[in-house]
């Protein structure tokens, strides 16, 4: 696949793109010498641009041009050229994550005498330094000598005649490449006679050879809103829908979007991708959820452990160990009926746990049992695996699309069949060849002895064990926590969970130790939840590093939040002012942090005490949300650590005082209340003395039904806030207070309000808020 190899070696020579101001600078580190010069956004008959010059769209979103850069995989490290349409402010350190537009060039070329000409027939020719044609824009018949190429505030490069501008010769929104922009069209096209599909193109950065793979995103005419993703040479890999708020149907088999602006785009990993212009670094919408969705991701016989990587299953071998996933797997002892039933040997099913989506293409049974069901796949040798859950499904020939959780405690079972004796004990995956088992006992007795001798010697051994393979968790002991505190002589804060230290890890990292107050667990199962809770890792979660479960001791070790709670920023008097976009910035972060808690992990987790001081802010003032999780950790002591946290009247939804069961809007309600104290610097359970209202989020409500929410910013800022940002933000705090659940919004619904996504109605007063005025702390 020569074409394929060429594409990707241009690919991969494209340099990260940076601000608008910071591309000179950086045009110079990588071709020293060379000066950026702007040719507006017009190309005129007869005129070229080298690779120092650049088209920028009238609005400045959009640049085209040359793109030089090193070519990773080239010996020489000769510099090479990318030509296309990029955003001009990419907050991403990679260009193909800026990229909107390129040709399909059949070569790379070098950058120094490379040039873009628009000829006085009125097309571009890319030409390189020996005058090699690369690249024509040729798909009309029509010439024009009065032809010009111009960058449209859109992105879109359009040929079109000077005099009159309705007549277009050629445009790049009919070549779309990764990204869809607004005014693009998905799908048929009668001007250039096919269908528009998006392309990736491999990742730039990527360390895998056997990464480079094409992707292709088409529309998908059986379904409204329909796409499917493709990948060469395997076919399809996924099938899914649009939502409705991000594309419209525009004709017969044609997908459009919906907002003007936003993009759609289809990575190097095969993943689309949807998210604002002006905030590219947030994606508001991506599918399919892992690479465990993608079709025969793993290959026959593979097991897709989520979010993404490939195991073969016991009794079975990778069919390649070049790659990092298995890409399929094949029997140590293969299956034959007539040899298996004459030499009678044992036929053996290993049970898979953890299942959370079953191979494609089952059978369904009549058998009422497990003990049934495994007898019916016995009858038949093409069998290869049975499971029962109420009902009895069975598999025939290879299986394919077997997902499983990445705990594999929860889920369903999964029977794979198996025509050898070996490993009987074995209860899940592939266990270790015997001589491997031999090595693993002498590397187990070497250390045994190792550390035999540094007792003996009184060395004192400071280093972490692994929880999990890849280090991600570690597990402390009380001394390791005592001497990373100074035995807890810094302490940070105290909740009703516990109290928090500072500590120094080996290496100079700051961390921060809470040692929780109630012990509702036995060991065995604080660690199991413990694990469970450090698998889950967002951008605004604190993330937790490590845990000392000793004796009656429990720790856990947080990474350090350098600007401390949004608390000691809101309504301590010597902190300094939050301007309202930090507090914007601040409220949307918390809420995709909720969102994720909610609406993304395995399991749904409330948070249970949303409240300023459980938000932390890092040395970027991004806002990460502490004291997740804390339910599962305190097990039957957790309703007795949150009765401390009752007194804060500002926070706690209706349903903790009347007893209703607590679901995730309670976490939704407190989010709301925080909300109004991020607009207004003030604790809400303080009384005002403004009118007839003695409790603000009263007053707010009211103030916000009569369209003057200027009186509810905090004072400090001396009215300098986006209005509009004001007025949504006060609407779904009030949204997110109502007093019947089904009246608050989800957290993923509150992202999107807060992005401009979906519109907010004024909504009605909380009529429960009546209940707490006049009451004390």
């Amino acid at each position: 696949m020569p074409h394929q190899r060429e594409r990707a070696s241009k690919w991969r020579s494209v340099l990260p793109s940076s601000f608008v101001l910071l591309l000179p600078f950086l045009i110079n580190l990588v071709c020293p010498g060379w000066k950026f010069t702007d040719a507006g956004d017009t190309l005129l008959p007869g005129q070229s641009l080298n690779a120092t010059q650049i088209l920028l769209s009238n609005n400045g979103v959009f640049k085209l041009g040359f793109n030089c850069s090193f070519s990773k995989y080239n010996f020489y490290r000769a510099r090479y050229c990318g030509f296309g349409t990029w955003f001009t402010n990419s907050s991403s350190s990679h260009d193909d994550c800026s990229l909107v537009w390129q040709p399909d060039l059949q070569y790379v070329f070098r950058c120094e005498s490379s040039s873009v000409t628009l000829s006085e027939k009125g097309k571009l020719h890319i030409t390189d330094g020996v005058g090699n044609v690369l690249w024509i824009s040729d798909y009309t018949t029509t010439t024009s000598i009065s032809a010009i190429a111009v960058l449209l505030d859109n992105g879109n490069l359009v040929l079109r005649d000077q005099a009159n501008s309705s007549q277009v010769l050629w445009q790049s929104f009919d070549y779309p490449a990764p990204i869809l922009l607004p005014r693009m069209r998905l799908g048929s096209n009668a001007i250039i006679g096919k269908s528009m599909v998006l392309l990736s193109y491999p990742s730039l950065y990527s360390d895998y050879a056997s990464d480079i793979t094409n992707f292709t995103l088409r529309v998908d005419a059986t379904r409204r809103r329909g796409f499917i993703i493709q990948q060469f040479p395997f076919g399809t890999v996924f099938a899914g829908t649009f939502p409705s708020w991000i594309v419209r149907e525009d004709g017969d088999s044609v997908l459009t979007l919906n907002d003007a602006h936003t993009y759609m785009r289809l990575n190097g990993s095969g993943f689309v991708e949807f998210g604002k212009q002006e905030t590219r670094s947030s994606i508001l919408w991506s599918a399919p959820d892992s690479l465990c969705d993608f079709e025969s991701n793993c290959g026959p016989y593979g097991i897709c452990k989520r979010p993404g990587f490939c195991i073969c299953p016991a009794g079975f071998d990778p069919l390649s160990t070049k790659s990092r996933n298995c890409l399929g797997c094949s029997r140590e002892v293969p299956m034959n009926c007539e040899r298996d039933n004459s030499t009678h040997r044992e036929v053996v099913f290993y049970p898979i746990d953890g299942v959370y989506k079953f191979p494609k293409s089952s059978w369904p049974s009549d058998a009422r049992t497990t003990k049934e069901c495994e007898a019916s796949c016995l009858k038949d040798c093409t069998c290869t695996a049975f499971a029962y859950n109420v009902t009895c499904l069975l598999w025939f020939w290879d299986l394919l699309n077997t997902v499983v959780l990445d705990s594999g405690s929860n889920g369903n079972r999964l029977y794979i069949r198996v025509a050898t004796k070996q490993q009987q004990e074995n209860s899940g995956f592939r266990a270790a060849p015997l001589f491997l088992t031999a090595m693993a006992a002498l590397v187990i007795i070497v250390i045994i002895s190792g550390l035999a001798v540094l007792w003996r010697c009184r060395t004192k051994l400071f280093r972490a064990r692994s929880v999990y393979e890849n280090g991600s968790l570690v597990v402390f002991s009380c001394a390791q926590i005592k001497n990373s505190t100074k035995k807890f002589s810094e302490k940070l804060g105290e909740g009703g969970f516990g109290c928090v230290f500072k500590g120094t890890l080996p290496g100079s990292a700051a961390v921060a130790v809470k040692r929780l107050k109630c012990l509702g667990q036995g060991e065995k199962q604080f660690r199991a939840e413990v694990q469970t809770i450090g698998m889950i890792q967002h951008n605004n979660l604190v993330r937790l590093l490590g845990f000392c479960a000793d004796s009656s001791s429990r720790l856990l070790v947080y990474e350090y939040m350098e600007k401390g709670s949004l608390n000691s920023h809101l309504f301590r008097k010597d902190s300094a002012k939050l301007s309202w976009e930090l507090r914007y910035h601040i409220a949307l972060g918390t809420a995709r942090g909720l969102a994720y808690l909610h609406e993304e992990c395995k399991d749904c987790i409330i948070h249970c005490d949303m409240k300023p001081d459980n938000v932390l802010l890092d040395a970027q003032f991004c806002p990460k949300i502490a004291d997740f999780g804390m339910a599962k950790l305190l097990g039957r002591d957790f309703s007795r650590a949150l009765t401390t946290m009752r007194g804060t009247i500002g926070y706690l939804a209706p349903e903790w005082i009347s007893g209703l069961p607590i679901t995730h809007k309670a976490d939704v309600y407190s989010y709301g209340m925080m909300l109004f104290e991020i607009i207004s610097g003030r604790r809400n359970a303080e009384k005002i003395k403004e009118g007839n209202f003695t409790y603000f989020p009263i007053f707010a409500a009211v103030k916000l039904h009569e369209g003057d929410v200027m009186c509810l910013l905090d004072r400090r800022l001396e009215g300098d806030a986006d209005v509009e940002q004001l007025r949504r933000a006060c609407r779904i705090a009030c949204w997110c207070i109502q007093d019947a659940e089904d009246h608050r919004p989800m957290m993923g619904q509150v992202v999107q309000m807060l992005e401009g996504v979906l519109d907010v109605e004024v909504p009605p007063i909380p009529r429960s808020l009546q209940n707490f005025v006049g009451m004390e702390d």
